[in-house]
């Protein structure tokens, strides 16, 4: 199982929030490219940077950032938040996103979302599945869609999707476990036996301490990422890299 480490940017700097909720906003260093050295530095590979501004905004805001961490580090970095337009995608690919996270996009213009599926390839294209409640949440986990998590995975699967981001918003930064039982649900609803190609299923969201991940990897999701478990000292970074 991959690790993958967060960094949320908000004004160029490295925070985190609880729940999505920006006024709980936490600064952990004002220095992104500081933190992604650390990561690299433990033998960490790869990188989910989101652009909280952007995702506000509905257009890209710290690409700058991007552009720093990917040009000064190896790390493989998928980039996410506020991508709504071509033009976001060729500034996030340029800056040297690895592949990009479309969570709102594919619920408001699928067409878009789509073709950037067809573009660039479901290697570069990640899904992002956002979870309030069973339903889809959007712009920045603001708003609620009426999408269900496991029907909405499924009906891009079809269209070829590999990747997906799941995030339980309610356990996002709480620092109590992750929702073992909903990645469960989506791995066997959308295994190989569905007659699509099994999805890779990074999980987001709640992760606490190394048995987290343990619990993770056996129910055979392919990534997680983890950020205030790592920002609070709840797992070092000498952990991960025994992990890996």
């Amino acid at each position: 199982m991959r690790i993958i480490p967060a960094i949320d940017i908000i004004e160029g700097k490295c925070v985190r929030l609880t729940k999505g909720d920006y006024d709980t906003k936490k600064i952990y260093n004002e220095n992104p490219l500081e933190v992604a050295k650390e990561f690299e530095a433990s033998g960490i590979e790869y990188l989910h940077l989101v652009d909280l501004d952007g995702a506000k905004a509905k257009h890209i805001v710290n690409y700058k950032v991007l552009e720093q961490i990917a040009s000064k580090t190896n790390l493989k970095i998928d980039f996410g938040g506020g991508l709504k337009s071509n033009e976001d995608l060729n500034i996030a690919f340029n800056c040297g996103a690895r592949q990009i996270t479309g969570g709102s996009i594919a619920v408001s213009d699928r067409e878009t979302f789509e073709g950037w599926l067809s573009k660039y390839g479901p290697q570069k294209i990640i899904l992002g599945a956002d979870s309030n409640e069973g339903k889809i949440a959007i712009n920045g986990w603001q708003d609620n869609s009426k999408e269900e998590v496991v029907t909405f995975i499924k009906d891009y699967q079809r269209k070829h999707i590999q990747y997906v981001i799941c995030t339980d918003i309610s356990k996002d930064g709480m620092l109590e476990g992750p929702s073992l039982d909903l990645y469960k649900t989506i791995i066997t609803s959308c295994s190989s036996k569905s007659g699509a190609q099994s999805i890779k299923l990074i999980a987001s969201g709640g992760v606490s301490g190394i048995k987290d991940l343990e619990s993770l990897a056996a129910i055979g999701c392919e990534g997680v990422i983890i950020g205030k478990a790592i920002y609070e000292n709840r797992i070092s970074l000498k952990e991960l890299e025994q992990f890996i």
